[in-house]
């Protein structure tokens, strides 16, 4: 294994470790934006090494879990981006939990598999003209824990995204900022594009060509077939990330220096798009050997990893959370759950409710006769159940949303949802069959509340062949007419 390590810092620091370009890469970094030091970069010779090999050569222990001693340096993982997929949606600047449920049932429509079989992570833009940009990342599940069963040997704290990485890298080290950009990451078969916004990852896409698909020399690369398609994909990317006009957007390519990625940007150049390269700024970083902005470059994605880490205020997208956590945090969960803790804990509960109710008791007995007696408590006591009389008589459309997104929605994608007391509920949308459009129908109608399920107009689109519908039902009994009954409308886009 390469490495040019010095020794080990006893103060906190990061250690990300990842599988980059087959070969697998660690870097040490401490200190905090700004004033960042690498300690050490290390890889691997060949892409034979295991997980629990390589870690344990970076001086991570490879013992069981709970019989670690405790370290001052935080470790993470990289997930290669390669097997997640990111979906951009828009929608209105609602409760959180409201997004929540909006999101889940977008996202499950658009999945490849049933969502039983895949895992979901999501991160809130900033509202913009009544819309709330969504960016989410989506994964198999059975990829996802496959990955867990590598990495547990050494207890990464959490495993990240190679994507956003690379835009943390990019805005940190490689003269990056927090407008909107794509940042280019050539690999050798493969390339990752970013779109970044504010600096941090909207949305990502796979190409598959990369740097050893271009040819090594020759003035006219520009007009060679690989050029051409490569120029082609991206615009095509550009077009699916909502960038329409060519030029508008700068792109980004990270570059080692050397003239292959200047190739790259100039071949996107001569396209008619913003393209330019990105190098490494040494000056950023501060390390115990002078290190060339090739070998930077290297190290570009476990560097973003350890950013993202240090940067512990910035909000990412953990694809992971239901399927790995540290064995530290599983302790915990393990002792507050064992049957011993639980009991002893109940009974000293137990006993403290006992005392204090009597205290209450006793020093409440006396305010309550004497309350009794009070007009003004009288009228309070009334207000209160006229208002929980009215919040009876007002629909909790959060409830209803989650129960139309519990329905079997395979293959559904809903486009609005139309509420008003006093009529029907109704939805449109569009499926990808008719057999999913039945499922999708038959299942709202065992749905505790909703009756009535009627498909009140469908169409087949001739250019995507998918049927678009609209349906209505009733919802408890807040769709009769009532006289004198007042009217609610809620719109939400794209569910």
């Amino acid at each position: 294994m390469s490495d040019n390590r010095t020794d080990l810092p006893t103060q906190p620091s990061t250690i990300a470790i990842t599988q980059d370009e087959n070969r697998l890469k660690a870097v040490e970094l401490r200190g905090r934006i700004g004033a960042l030091e690498l300690l050490w970069a290390k890889s691997s010779d060949s892409d034979q090494t295991t997980w629990a090999e390589f870690a344990a050569a970076c001086g991570l222990s490879a013992q069981p879990a709970g019989q670690r001693q405790s370290s001052s340096r935080t470790i993470v993982a990289g997930y290669d981006s390669a097997r997640v997929a990111f979906y951009r949606i828009d929608v209105p600047a609602v409760k959180e939990e409201e997004i929540a449920a909006m999101v889940r049932l977008q996202a499950e429509a658009q999945l490849p598999l049933p969502a039983n079989q895949m895992q979901i992570a999501w991160r809130a833009g900033s509202p913009e003209d009544g819309q709330v940009p969504i960016t989410i990342a989506a994964a198999r599940t059975d990829y996802l824990q496959a990955f867990v069963e590598d990495v547990r040997s050494f207890e990464p704290a959490r495993i990240l995204l190679h994507c956003e990485a690379i835009v943390e890298v990019w805005r940190v080290l490689f003269g990056g900022n927090n407008t909107r950009a794509v940042i280019v990451n050539v690999g050798q078969r493969n390339t990752q594009v970013c779109f970044a916004e504010r600096g941090r990852l909207s949305k990502a896409v796979g190409l598959d060509m990369g740097i050893g698909d271009f040819p090594s020399a020759g003035r006219s690369i520009e007009k060679t077939e690989i050029a051409q398609r490569f120029a082609q994909d991206m615009t095509n990317v550009l077009e699916s990330f909502g960038q329409h006009q060519a030029g508008a957007l700068p792109i980004f390519v990270l570059s080692d220096g050397s003239t292959r990625y200047k190739r790259v940007a100039s071949c996107l150049a001569s396209a008619g798009l913003n393209a330019s390269v990105a190098l490494p700024q040494a000056k950023k970083l501060r390390t115990q050997v002078e290190l060339a902005a090739k070998d930077l470059y290297e190290y570009r994605v476990p560097m973003g990893l350890a950013l993202m880490a240090l940067d512990g205020e910035r909000e990412q997208l953990d694809i992971f959370e239901q399927l790995y956590s540290p064995a530290k945090k599983a302790k915990e969960s393990w002792l507050l759950s064992s049957p011993k803790v639980a009991a002893v804990i109940a009974a000293v509960m137990l006993a403290v409710l006992v005392a204090v109710l009597y205290a209450s008791d006793v020093a409440s007995e006396s305010r309550l006769s004497k309350l009794g007696a009070n007009p003004d408590f009288q009228s309070l006591l009334q207000r209160q159940n006229l208002m929980k009389a009215v919040a009876l008589e007002r629909p909790d459309l959060l409830e209803l949303l989650s129960q139309i997104s519990s329905a079997e929605s395979s293959g559904i994608m809903l486009d609005s949802f139309y509420f008003k007391k006093g009529q029907l509920v109704s939805i449109t949308g569009q499926a990808q069959g008719a057999d999913q459009l039945y499922k999708f129908e038959k299942s709202l109608e065992n749905i505790n509340g909703i009756k009535d399920v009627h498909r009140t107009s469908t169409s087949r689109d001739a250019k995507t062949k998918k049927f678009e519908f609209t349906m209505t039902f009733s919802y408890k009994n807040f769709t009769r007419k009532k006289p004198g009954a007042s009217a609610r409308v809620g719109r939400l886009y794209g569910l």
